[in-house]
């Protein structure tokens, strides 16, 4: 049986591994590159020992009685045996920054490009999960930007529902000036905390 302690499941997902489980054949684990190029590794722990792979394509076939063995895949031998399980993989989270205008609800010009690219991706995906939330800069009140960055939220909303997404999917909210990815003092026009965060998965 195969054992793998609880604090290395974060880097399983983000190393984006994939393991295969058969009735009499071992498990296999194999490490995919991340999308990005950037380094993962994937610790494997057994009753009997405990094998590190770092390596795109690095794999493990861990037996029955927790015996690690350590072998090579290649971009292709992992498609022609796993193509189907690859293909049927939702496509991975991805997250758009909109910034708005002081005060307003309008986005920049830049972050209209953005959209463009927003929108494309959305044509990809099935049925999408989105996350829309709302953030001020520290200028005014409380309640006056938890108000404008719903009002941001809802900006984007609209966007999407012109596109096609149906609104149950669409999940909106408005943190104000709580959560400044800039950290200033009280009353500064920050333009980076006047945005607006989707998240799509």
């Amino acid at each position: 049986m195969k054992f793998i302690g609880k604090k290395f499941i974060r880097y399983l997902v983000l190393a984006s591994l994939i393991a295969f489980t058969g009735c009499a054949s071992p498990d296999r684990i194999v490490l995919l590159p991340n999308a990005d190029g950037s380094p993962s590794a994937v610790i494997v722990k057994t009753a009997t020992g405990e094998r590190v792979i770092d390596q795109p394509y690095e794999a493990v076939d861990v037996s029955q009685n927790g015996a690690i063995t350590q072998s090579k895949e290649t971009s292709e031998s992992v498609r022609a045996r796993y193509g189907s399980a690859l293909d049927a993989q939702p496509k991975r989270a991805t997250t758009y920054v909109l910034y708005y205008l002081n005060g307003k609800v309008e986005m920049t010009s830049e972050s209209r490009a953005v959209v463009n690219k927003l929108k494309e991706d959305l044509k990809t995906r099935h049925v999408p999960e989105i996350i829309v939330v709302g953030h001020t800069d520290l200028v005014g009140s409380t309640e006056y930007n938890d108000e404008l960055s719903l009002e941001r939220a809802k900006d984007v909303r609209n966007i999407l529902i012109a596109t096609g997404i149906p609104d149950n999917l669409i999940t909106i909210s408005g943190r104000g000036k709580r959560d400044p990815v800039i950290k200033t003092a009280d009353g500064v026009s920050e333009p980076r905390n006047r945005r607006v965060e989707i998240s799509i998965r």
